[in-house]
């Protein structure tokens, strides 16, 4: 059985902001076996596999969802994240794959995907596009400000020009995490997102 398993791997589902992923991941009883053998102890996929009575493919397929989530971390050892379970009971929520302060990761994420006030690509992993997209909005649209669709596609172009994305779907990304509202062919940030 693989115990390199990934800590941070590109395939995590993309999810509704107000809607949390884990109902979904714990609704497969090979998950939540493989989970309950990380939380008693098990620190390895061959433990697991034994402690959850999987099959190796089986542990390792749940055990890499369940990394994607970040709700166990394998960090010379697999272990439950509770930090995860926390910050979702605050109602916080942080992008995958990161450690630090919510400012520390949010600067990551920024750092990596943001180059001199152009994005550099979209992120694929949906937390950090989140991120990304967010500060998009910010640093380009006031709040309360009307702005016709002419000039939303040349602010948004702007941050395009070496991304490999356009204009287009950025605007309709932005829109549709009501980081935008569009009514009539004109555009407002609202005050609070």
């Amino acid at each position: 059985m693989p115990t390199d398993l990934p800590t941070s791997p590109s395939t995590a589902r993309p999810v509704s902001p107000s809607i949390d992923p884990l109902p979904g991941l714990f609704a497969e009883e090979i998950r939540v076996r493989a989970f309950a053998a990380v939380a008693l102890g098990a620190d390895t996929p061959t433990k697991v596999m034994e402690q959850a009575g999987l099959s190796p493919r089986d542990a390792t397929t749940a055990l890499r969802r369940l990394l994607s989530q970040d709700v166990i971390t394998d960090h010379g050892g697999l272990a439950v994240a509770y930090g995860r379970f926390r910050q979702l009971a605050r109602g916080t929520r942080t992008p995958a794959g990161t450690h630090g302060s919510e400012d520390e990761r949010t600067e990551a994420v920024l750092r990596t995907f943001v180059r001199g006030g152009r994005l550099v690509r979209l992120p694929a992993q949906w937390q950090r596009k989140l991120v990304v997209l967010r500060h998009i909005a910010e640093q380009t649209f006031e709040p309360g400000v009307e702005y016709p669709e002419r000039t939303v596609n040349e602010k948004l172009r702007v941050w395009c020009e070496d991304a490999p994305v356009d204009h287009a779907t950025l605007r309709r990304h932005l829109v549709d995490l009501h980081h935008l509202t569009r009514q009539h062919g004109v555009y407002r940030r609202p005050a609070q997102v």
